[in-house]
Order: C-alpha cells, then sequence, then structure tokens
C-alpha cells in the first residue's frame, strides 16, 4: 500500500464571533428600537410622553400603578423607566427600591419624574437608584435629552 500522510484536521472559526454585542439567537432583539416603560397614573402625561418618545424612535410600554409597572419591567425587560413618585398599588420610591434590589432588573436605568422637587425628595430618588430626577412640570425636549443621554435610540 502506498503512503498516505495524514493531514491535520482544519477547524474553521469566525474571528469576529467574540465581537458580537449579542447572543446569536437575539439578533432580532437588538434590530428593535430601544424600550422605555412609562410608569404614570396620569393618563395624559403618559400619552404626551409616549407620542415624543416614539417620535424619537423608542417602544413604549406603559404602566398606571406600580404593579403592574413591576410586571412589565420583570417580563419585557425596558431599556429605560420613566417613574412617577405617586402610584396607587406601589409607589415610585418602593418600585425603584424593588427594582435595584433583584440580580434580573437591577442594570435598568430609571428616570423619576415627580411634582415633588424639594432637595430631600431628588436625594431620596438617587439613593434608591434613579439615574436621574426630572421635576413636572418639564418641556418635552429636557425629557427627550435626558432619555437620549442614558439610551440613545438607534435607527436602522
Amino acid at each position: 500500500m502506498p503512503y498516505i500522510p495524514s493531514v491535520p484536521a482544519t477547524t474553521l472559526t469566525f474571528s469576529d464571533a467574540d465581537a458580537l454585542p449579542w447572543f446569536a439567537g437575539d439578533w432580532s432583539t437588538a434590530l428593535q428600537p430601544p424600550t422605555v416603560l412609562i410608569a404614570d397614573d396620569d393618563g395624559d402625561l403618559r400619552d404626551l410622553v409616549a407620542v415624543k418618545l416614539e417620535t424619537a424612535g423608542y417602544r413604549i410600554l406603559e404602566a398606571d400603578n406600580g404593579r403592574t409597572a413591576m410586571s412589565l419591567a420583570v417580563h419585557e425587560r425596558p431599556q429605560l423607566i420613566l417613574l412617577d413618585v405617586s402610584m396607587p398599588g406601589l409607589d415610585g420610591i418602593g418600585f425603584c427600591y424593588e427594582l435595584h434590589s433583584s440580580p434580573q432588573t437591577a442594570h435598568i436605568p430609571v428616570i423619576i419624574v415627580s411634582g415633588r422637587g424639594e432637595p430631600a425628595d431628588v436625594a431620596l430618588g438617587h439613593t434608591v437608584g434613579a439615574e436621574d430626577y426630572l421635576i413636572k412640570p418639564f418641556s418635552p425636549a429636557e425629557l427627550l435629552r435626558r432619555v437620549q443621554k442614558l439610551v440613545p435610540a438607534h435607527h436602522p
């Protein structure tokens, strides 16, 4: 029999596979616009904020109380939460504390949007984990600037 040298097996790899910012199974999620949860018991304010953010390229979830907001935060994992302090069921301070106490949701940034604007109120908001605190009334442009600072919208 003639001698046939053995050929080493070649392993094919993708050199840029580690550079992908998401798992291959999550590629469709990466194409979706960033999701913002608006948790406020004032329906008119939710509508105003939702229209402004949708126009800017965000996907919107809405809740009119703290318990519904928490359920949406856990199941939908939004990229940002806009949170009123005074809500039925679970107020914004309790919500923010619970959200940041769970490893599943601790990474989600929160902007508290409240009519309570005393320095102690703002300090408490930051103490329970809010990244920002916006006092009502506010301009839609200022709200959008703060949202974009934490979660830039992308346009596919």
